[in-house]
């Protein structure tokens, strides 16, 4: 019980700590690329301001056209984050207390209860266990239609919470292949300049290679958070979908059990 109630902490955690390492690492990587390629002479003339960094507002001017997209891919991927961690729990799909009474109306042979119970609590178990008792035949009961029924509704049932748990995979995939375009087109910004106007121009090319760095920083602290939590939200449901099984299989043994004694 400590274990299981200690991972959504720790999960929380890990999101803070990727965030708090985004915001350290951009400003000094901006800085750093500052000072590789500032001029001495130009340095004490003009930049006194330089030499406080950049705001974020700056360096996602500076990152080009890749931080829109890279932008929009982080306010999708942080509210995949808070949207599956408020659904991706077990209470929610096990309704454990709607089974516990769906249970006690089975060992009466109350179907009809049963089935109000689910309807009433529409989840991904009470909508599998509806499924099955729809075709349920007190006076010739089939259990094998029972379980292919219950088979039907939980590969339908149970796809679905698991589709915006994909999403973060597209998310944490995307991202570093969105920065890794930004490099792309800032390097051929930068060469187009030495070829243009020579390698002197160092502002010009600093600027193309900042924005080449910037973005691929950018899809890595992206990427490699939504990454880790889309394998802590798979892992997580599928130790719930396995309990959705078992406590689908202790129902149907009630039911059977509560007939063959009839």
């Amino acid at each position: 019980m400590k274990t299981s109630k200690s991972r959504p902490l720790i999960a929380y955690l890990a999101l803070a700590l990727f965030v708090c390492i985004g915001q350290l690492m951009l400003p000094q990587y901006v800085q750093g690329q500052e000072a590789d390629t500032e001029v001495e002479a130009q340095v004490e003339a003009a930049a006194p301001a330089e030499k406080d960094g950049k705001s974020i507002f700056d360096m996602f001017k500076a990152g080009g056209w890749a931080m829109y997209p890279l932008g929009t891919l982080s306010i999708f991927g942080f509210g995949l984050i808070v949207y599956n961690f408020m659904a991706v729990k077990p209470s929610p799909i096990l309704q454990p207390e709607v089974a516990g009474k769906v249970d006690a109306a089975l060992k009466d042979i109350d179907i009809e209860t049963a089935k109000t119970l689910c309807a009433e609590t529409p989840a991904p178990l009470t909508n599998i266990v509806a499924a099955g008792l729809s075709r349920v035949d007190v006076d010739n009961y089939n259990p094998e239609q029972v379980k292919e029924a219950v088979e039907e509704a939980s590969a339908e049932e149970l796809a679905g919470p698991f589709v915006l748990i994909n999403y973060l995979s597209v998310v944490g995939s995307l991202s570093p292949m969105v920065g890794l375009l930004g490099t792309v087109s800032g390097m051929v910004k930068a060469f187009n300049v030495i070829e243009a106007e020579g390698a002197g121009s160092a502002q010009a090319l600093a600027g193309n290679i900042s924005e080449a760095l910037i973005t691929t920083a950018t899809g890595m602290i992206v990427g490699i958070p939504t990454m880790f939590f889309f394998f802590f939200f798979k892992n997580r449901y599928g130790k719930i979908t396995s309990r959705v099984g078992r406590v689908v299989g202790d129902l149907q043994f009630t039911l059977h059990t509560a007939l063959r004694k009839r």
